[in-house]
């Protein structure tokens, strides 16, 4: 499985950025995708996630402001990232893991069995 990120950059707070994630190579048909971020000197933290059925959890700090969406034609996740704040500075990794169907997504990051590359959002105040 690989999966591919793109879509990140700077941006000035209150800005607007879209995160995208092209996965190849799965082939089981229940899988959990999560975002997660990582700050130079700290744990790494989910963002959002979304199960197999579609279902979607997000941190509180970004609630209301990010959404998580997936293409299921094109097996890309996405991240719409609204209203940003300088504390949204981080790299944003993408990943995804194999589940039992109608489970719900965990933001547990040692749960998850792939991981993209990162993609560093900025965000200047």
């Amino acid at each position: 499985v690989q999966l591919v990120e793109s879509g990140g950059g700077s941006v000035q707070a209150g800005g607007s950025l879209r995160l995208s994630c092209a996965a190849f190579g799965y082939t089981y048909n229940n899988y959990h995708w999560a975002w997660f971020r990582q700050v130079p000197g700290k744990e790494r933290e989910g963002v959002a996630t979304m199960s197999s059925t579609s279902g979607t959890t997000y941190a509180d700090s970004v609630k209301g402001r990010f959404a998580i969406s997936k293409d299921n034609a094109k097996n890309t996740l996405h991240l719409q990232m609204n209203s940003l704040k300088p504390e949204d500075t981080a790299i944003y990794y993408c990943a995804i893991r194999a589940a039992a169907p109608f489970s719900r997504a965990t933001m547990e990051p040692g749960r998850y069995n792939y991981w993209g590359q990162g993609t560093q959002v900025t965000v200047s105040s």
